[in-house]
């Protein structure tokens, strides 16, 4: 950093910006009238190396061999710059080592030339007419450039050796060949800014632009982002900054979809996208992306199902007639996988309120199903369709009873209202049944009950009747049909024992 100057702002990206107004800062402190320049009639040192200011053993910085009026040749240089530790700095420690290190590193002599200089535009608004003496023939000037901590690397050395480069970078043409890396990159781009070096910006930002970054890079983009004109700083902030609030859930939503629908390695796909939404930070969003897909979803099935059961007058074929009615229960199997995927993933997050409260409101739907499912068409086409939409079911429905959705009585007592007639309807035409058609309708049978237990008497009386078909031949292959009128029978014959236990 020069002198004192921080918080650098966009608008001071200029050459006549109002940094320059605290150049006195950085002047010569040796001189008593406090000018920049100095007329020396002294020989300029012949060392060809950066020397510095203390007799202390040093590293040495990786410089580039001097050459002819190149950067640090004193024998062509007009310019000695002084690169010195600012001690008020956050470099400052207490720890030994690190304070060895700043004072064994705390100043530099580097021999440099003005007709270069001038590629910054801050060492070109030092060295123009209005801060030379108006007498006097100069041999040389010299600069004082202090060097602060930095936000990318808080290393002393690394520190210089970042000002060293980026004075180095002032005598190459070939930017590019020397930012190969976005770290390097990074710990440039500011030093670049409070030069106002533009080429060494320019070509940062747009290797910034082309290159992956690591977390902690994109944390340090972040910071300096604020330092860029609005121009420069554009493609940066179109990789990190959404464009609209809500493109989290536009982007999940478009990966159920393509997982459910048109990914050709479906279930790796779907597993993917199940961890994201495990995983995402928002539950909320992830709730509303998946109520969207779900009703979607829904949507597709309750269609399929209305033109099969309630096919439009048809002239043609039978045989057209019948493709159709296939192409119709097949998008419903399709869709109904889809569907009982989505309410996993609902059920996995405690996320399906709105998917129980909608699967509660399917009168028609459910009709269309018992319809479908008295027809034997269905069973040559998609044998598997019932078990599909009773899963879904019998998903939610467990849920339900297991307290996972605290559904309200109204919900309850909907969903076993508009599904118990339809799970009766596939126990009785499907036969033989299948091994495991026959443990998930026992399991629904048993779910049922229990949410008929979790209602008002009127209602539980009401929709028990209808479990008669759940009975079997042997009375004791239905314990949870025995268990279910057990309890409301007791709780019945409680009432009438007198007022104590009268429901009010």
């Amino acid at each position: 950093m020069i002198g004192n100057t921080t918080g650098t702002k966009k608008r001071h990206r200029i050459a006549t910006n109002s940094r320059l107004s605290s150049t006195a800062a950085i002047i010569d402190s040796s001189r008593p009238d406090g000018t920049l320049t100095e007329v020396s009639h002294k020989p300029l040192p012949s060392s060809s190396s950066i020397r510095r200011s203390t007799t202390r053993h040093h590293p040495p910085l990786p410089l580039a061999p001097t050459v002819s009026n190149g950067f640090n040749d004193p024998t062509t240089a007009d310019v000695i710059l002084r690169l010195y530790l600012d001690q008020s700095s956050p470099f400052d420690s207490d720890d030994s080592e690190t304070q060895l290190a700043v004072d064994s590193s705390s100043e530099f002599q580097i021999y440099l030339h003005s007709s270069v200089l001038r590629r910054s535009k801050y060492f070109a608004a030092l060295l123009s007419d209005r801060w030379k003496k108006d007498s006097g023939e100069i041999d040389y000037y010299r600069l004082n450039l202090a060097v602060t901590s930095s936000s990318v690397n808080n290393s002393v050395s690394n520190s210089i050796n970042n000002h060293v480069t980026v004075l180095q970078l002032l005598y190459n043409n070939d930017l590019s060949s020397a930012i190969d890396t976005a770290s390097t990159a990074l710990e440039l781009l500011p030093i670049a800014l409070e030069l106002l070096f533009e080429d060494c910006v320019t070509a940062c930002v747009r290797y910034l632009e082309a290159v992956p970054w690591t977390e902690e890079e994109e944390r340090t983009v972040l910071s300096l982002i604020p330092l860029l004109r609005d121009e420069e700083s554009a493609e940066l902030l179109a990789r990190v900054s959404p464009p609209k609030s809500d493109l989290s859930e536009e982007m999940l939503h478009g990966l159920i979809l393509t997982a459910i629908h048109n990914h050709p390695n479906m279930a790796f796909a779907k597993a993917f996208v199940a961890k994201l939404l495990r995983d995402f930070s928002s539950r909320e969003s992830a709730r509303r992306v998946l109520d969207k897909s779900f009703e979607m979803s829904l949507n597709v099935v309750k269609e399929s199902l209305e033109e099969y059961s309630s096919p439009e007058v048809f002239r043609g074929e039978i045989n057209e007639m019948e493709a159709i009615q296939r192409l119709n229960l097949h998008t419903a199997m399709t869709n109904g996988r889809h569907l009982l995927w989505l309410i996993e993933r609902m059920i996995e997050l405690r996320a399906a309120d709105t998917a129980v409260k909608e699967w509660s409101e399917q009168a028609s739907f459910t009709a269309n199903l018992q319809r479908a499912f008295r027809d034997d068409a269905w069973r040559n086409m998609v044998p598997g369709l019932p078990s599909v939409v009773m899963r879904c079911t019998c998903k939610l429905a467990n849920a339900v009873a297991a307290g996972v959705i605290l559904a309200s009585r109204q919900v309850r007592m909907k969903l076993v209202k508009d599904w118990l007639p339809v799970l009766i309807v596939c126990k009785d035409n499907m036969t033989p049944m299948l091994t495991n058609h026959k443990s998930l309708y026992l399991e629904l049978e048993e779910t049922f009950l229990k949410i008929i237990s979790t209602l008002p008497m009127s209602e539980a009386q009401e929709l028990l009747q209808q479990c008669l078909s759940f009975s079997t031949r042997n009375v004791e292959d239905c314990p949870h049909l025995v268990s279910a009128f057990t309890t409301w029978f007791r709780r019945a014959n409680r009432q009438l024992q007198g007022d104590h236990y009268q429901l009010s």
